[in-house]
């Protein structure tokens, strides 16, 4: 059941998975970089949520050197970014954990963006999500690809009233950047 108009304000989060990452040799996980369709795109995940009208109040983002990229690349894309705090729970997070830390905001905070890492995201705009507009839902549910964006919505005073299936799933996008010369 979602939370209906009047059970407090409405907030929304943005959970944005990081743009395509490179795989060099020697080095780790956490450590790698952007690959070049990764820093096409995520720009292009900026441009998106600026199109629909959706810029956070705050950034919530993995330590990992790729979600750190996107982040900086996609709130580029603005004239001020919201701030960010980098928090080294969001790597490999599940959904327990994304909560967690989700549920720390405070309740000043509107509409704040999550950028992380798979399957943890997926599986929290599945949990979150007790509905969806058009096919939203269902496009989540076939694959949340690197740079793609799922905007939930919810009435609450804060952001510990986030919960499972409270939440509509109001936007899913893919954004993908020109390659040079196009």
């Amino acid at each position: 059941m979602i939370a209906r108009a009047g059970a407090g304000p409405l907030r929304r989060l943005v959970v944005l998975r990081h743009a395509k990452s490179a795989w060099p040799d020697d080095v780790g996980d956490h450590e790698r970089p952007l690959a070049p369709r990764g820093r096409r795109d995520a720009p292009a995940a900026g441009r998106a949520l600026a199109d629909i009208d959706c810029l956070p109040d705050l950034a919530l983002c993995s330590t990992a050197v790729r979600a750190r990229q996107t982040w900086e690349l996609t709130a580029g894309q603005w004239g001020t970014p919201p701030p960010v705090r980098h928090d080294p729970r969001l790597c490999g997070a599940d959904v327990p954990e994304l909560l967690e830390v989700v549920r720390e905001v405070s309740a000043h905070t509107k509409t704040l963006v999550l950028v992380g890492h798979n399957p943890g995201l997926e599986e929290l705009v599945l949990t979150l999500a007790g509905d969806s507009l058009d096919e939203a839902l269902d496009d989540v549910r076939t694959k949340f690809p690197t740079s793609a964006i799922a905007v939930l919505v919810w009435h609450g005073d804060d952001w510990g009233s986030l919960g499972p299936g409270t939440a509509l799933l109001t936007d899913m996008i893919v954004p993908r950047g020109q390659k040079p010369g196009r």
